[in-house]
């Protein structure tokens, strides 16, 4: 791992990883706080980078300190929940692949929420020393597709499901402590200047604008890195066409949504967010009948399903509240009041949903008195 000033997060991160790890590297690139005391205190070993403004660079100088046969990658804003691979290093000792994903869920909002969740097979255990190494200054990715050249067999990289990584990184309290919108954007408007950017550096932008509210700003990012990876011949990835819509209805702009949506859904048709992101273009437009058949659809493929960002509740409980919402516009109460009932049960705190089903449910209370 590459860290920086992460005395409130490093010893968590360390004690998970600890159990599973036969060394600990922690590259600095700087840290003024007692950083590098707590990472020595865990027993990692503390190596020093002078920071360049590449986050690749630092995190290959990491690479090339690892002696073991296994590399697993994490930030200090991670915490590493293995307790469903006890046998972690005879799993590793039988494995024919050479590159893992695992299971990420990245927290959003005000405070830890597993219900206020992104979820995602993200690529973060791999062999040592086949050459694999972090491209990008920014949001540095492993250079997989260079290494494993027209290899079939990583076009679907498999999931390591005895580990969880949680990120904590996304959630108010660390974006706003470390300003980390701010370093990102300078960080990618720069990444544009430079020859040969890859289409990825505009979905971070884009994806950095959404985070701060500025939607027209995101819209027009996605937008360009569509057309980049089109151009470069390459298929976008679905979480662009996710960014691409979300950013819509955000401003309210709903019409055509549903048509223009669907051609992504034929390029991913496993991907339950695309569906849902239609149907609440189709409430929103006040096409409640075919709304109602799209969440359904929604329900019925569920959410596990994480080769694609996952919003937590897209083929759940915000599936059953806009059942209901459509439900109710067509005046089945009943069946309504069932579904946000259902999404409560999934969510118990979910305020919307309880608004929803309190709006219906007081008025025939107030009646059964009177009566």
């Amino acid at each position: 791992m590459i860290v920086k000033n992460e005395e409130a997060n490093i010893e968590r991160c360390l004690t998970s990883v600890k159990p599973f790890a036969d060394e600990l590297i922690v590259v600095d690139t700087g840290s003024t706080d007692r950083t590098i005391e707590l990472c020595q205190a865990a027993g990692a070993q503390v190596y020093t980078f002078e920071w360049n403004n590449n986050f690749a660079d630092a995190r290959n100088y990491s690479l090339d300190q690892a002696t073991g046969d296994w590399i697993l990658w994490m930030d200090a804003d991670e915490v590493l929940d293995g307790s469903a691979a006890a046998d972690w290093k005879e799993q590793l000792a039988a494995e024919t692949d050479s590159v893992l994903n695992v299971h990420l869920i990245n927290y959003i909002g005000e405070e830890t929420n597993p219900n206020e969740t992104f979820h995602i097979a993200h690529t973060r255990l791999f062999r040592n020393r086949i050459g694999l190494r972090f491209l990008y200054h920014i949001h540095e990715t492993l250079n997989v597709e260079e290494v494993f050249i027209n290899d079939h067999a990583l076009s679907r990289i498999k999931l390591h499901d005895g580990l969880t990584i949680h990120h904590y990184g996304y959630l108010q309290e660390y974006t706003t402590a470390k300003k980390k919108n701010e370093r990102n954007l300078v960080m990618l408007l720069h990444e544009l200047t430079v020859e040969n950017n890859n289409p990825w550096t505009e979905y971070h932008l884009a994806s950095e604008y959404y985070r701060l509210g500025k939607f027209e700003q995101a819209y027009e990012f996605v937008n360009l890195s569509i057309a980049r990876f089109l151009k470069n011949d390459k298929l976008p990835p679905s979480l662009l066409y996710k960014l691409k819509y979300s950013c819509l209805i955000s401003v309210g702009s709903v019409e055509g949504i549903p048509s223009a949506i669907d051609k992504a859904i034929k390029l991913y048709p496993d991907y339950v967010d695309l569906y849902f992101f239609k149907g609440v273009a189709l409430y929103i437009s006040k096409l409640y009948t075919l709304a109602l058949d799209v969440f359904e659809q929604c329900l019925l493929m569920g959410e596990d399903n994480i080769n694609h960002l996952t919003l937590r509740g897209s083929g759940s409980f915000h599936a059953w509240y806009y059942k209901g919402g459509c439900l109710e516009k067509l005046g089945k109460t009943e069946l309504a009041i069932n579904a946000y009932k259902e999404a409560l049960s999934l969510y118990p705190n979910y305020t919307h949903a309880q608004e929803a089903l309190d709006s219906l449910t007081m008025p025939l209370k107030q009646l059964e008195k009177k009566g």
